[in-house]
């Protein structure tokens, strides 16, 4: 269906394709910045759904309305007891990009939609700043921990930030400042397109506004010559994680993230994760990367746990339990970590959940962890290699090599 017989079916009943509900980006300039087709969606709706802010944007349309339901994820159930009404879903800017309408279209199948998107808060933004969409990292921390934002500061990178509320922008110059960047300019847009558009100017270090609860932030990250680099190229130094001490090292661990390949949305199991720092590494290494990390003992879960806020992943998601029984709940992976634990059980639980192309990694110290790898290796195939790491420190006046223990890894793609 072209665009003009959509709009020209708009006014009507709900189209023959099947097209029943319109999710409509709608902005501080309320029915005024609609264009004509999705005006028209609006304001033939009989049922209008949105927060507060989208009812009060279009007040002047007499329909029936709903507010976004409690908890949220009974919006769905909500949308499909209308199925067979003209029913109009009102977001903020475009709906597909951070917001409700890909949680929707999860749910509902997408042919029944129909996505009418307006400018966003990011391209606002942009155009407010004079930055280039290409060259900034957009996220959102909108009802999310506002954590996940560390990840991201980076020297000279430009960032702009759904936030959460108030708050945000303080506890995201708190951030900045603690990690070397508080010289940072930050700017809070309020209310952009409206009437009561804001700007509020400051930087990160001295940061001190008070600004409206619905608000975006732009970050312009400037490193101080002492500022922490944390790059998300796995190989995080090892004095950023808290441990006990039994924990996968700097240089293997960049091998084993090697190995794992991290991805977009990828789920990695982390087995036997101590103190997290391989799916730490994964879940900075690629956006939406996701991890289960399996540790039977508390202490290291709360190490763990704080490692995770602490350099920007706090959604771990962290499992008390262990191998192969922790396992079988799960969702299956993409990837697999052994890093404790390693059993031919484990093995098979593993190999049996992941998913085709997933890769899984196994690293071992102990001459019996290391004979169970090269009988694994002896059945299954894969790669084994024996990684050796050496430190230059002190002998007395001079300096000689140190080398750490070696690490047996085997790694393996399913096909």
């Amino acid at each position: 269906m072209t665009p003009s017989t959509r709009q020209a079916h708009a006014a009507g009943a709900p189209m023959a394709d099947g097209v029943w509900l319109h999710i409509v980006g709608i902005g501080e300039d309320g029915l005024d910045g609609l264009s004509p087709a999705a005006r028209a969606v609006v304001e033939s709706a009989e049922v209008l759904v949105g927060g507060d802010r989208h009812h009060s944007l279009s007040d002047r349309i007499t329909a029936r309305r709903i507010a976004w339901p409690h908890p949220f994820d009974a919006l769905i159930e909500t949308l499909k007891t209308l199925q067979g009404k003209r029913v109009a879903v009102l977001a903020t800017g475009d709906p597909l990009w951070f917001s409700v309408g890909a949680r929707i279209g999860r749910a509902i199948d997408p042919g029944q939609i129909a996505y009418h998107p307006q400018l966003s808060a990011f391209q606002l933004a942009a155009a407010r700043m004079g930055w280039s969409m290409a060259d900034i990292e957009t996220l959102t921390v909108h009802g999310r921990p506002v954590e996940q934002m560390i990840a991201f500061i980076q020297p000279n990178q430009r960032l702009i930030i759904l936030t959460t509320g108030a708050e945000t922008p303080a506890q995201i110059a708190r951030f900045l400042t603690e990690r070397g960047f508080g010289d940072s300019p930050m700017t809070v847009l309020a209310a952009m397109g409206g009437p009561s558009e804001a700007r509020f100017d400051g930087i990160a270090s001295t940061w001190s506004h008070e600004v409206p609860p619905f608000n975006t932030l732009c970050v312009d990250c400037i490193a101080a010559p002492d500022a922490a680099l944390q790059p998300r190229v796995p190989g995080l130094p090892d004095e950023l994680f808290r441990s006990d001490g039994t924990m996968t090292k700097r240089e293997v661990r960049a091998a084993t993230l090697a190995k794992l390949m991290p991805m977009r949305g990828a789920l990695l199991w982390d087995i036997g994760s101590g103190s997290g720092s391989v799916a730490i590494e994964w879940m900075r290494a690629a956006r939406s990367a996701r991890a289960i990390a399996i540790e039977p003992r508390p202490d290291r879960r709360a190490m763990a746990a704080e490692n995770a806020l602490a350099l920007g992943t706090p959604k771990l998601d962290l499992r008390a339990g262990e191998a192969p029984g922790a396992l079988k709940s799960l969702p299956a992976p993409d990837a697999v970590f052994i890093g404790g634990g390693l059993t031919e059980a484990t093995f098979d639980a593993a190999w049996a959940a992941l998913r085709p192309l997933g890769r899984l990694v196994a690293n071992a110290v102990t001459l019996e962890s290391e004979a169970q790898l090269t009988a694994l290796h002896a059945r299954h195939g894969g790669d084994l290699v024996r990684l050796q790491v050496q430190h230059a420190a002190p002998v007395g006046r001079y300096h000689g090599w140190r080398p750490a223990m070696p690490v047996t890894q085997w790694s393996r793609v399913k096909r």
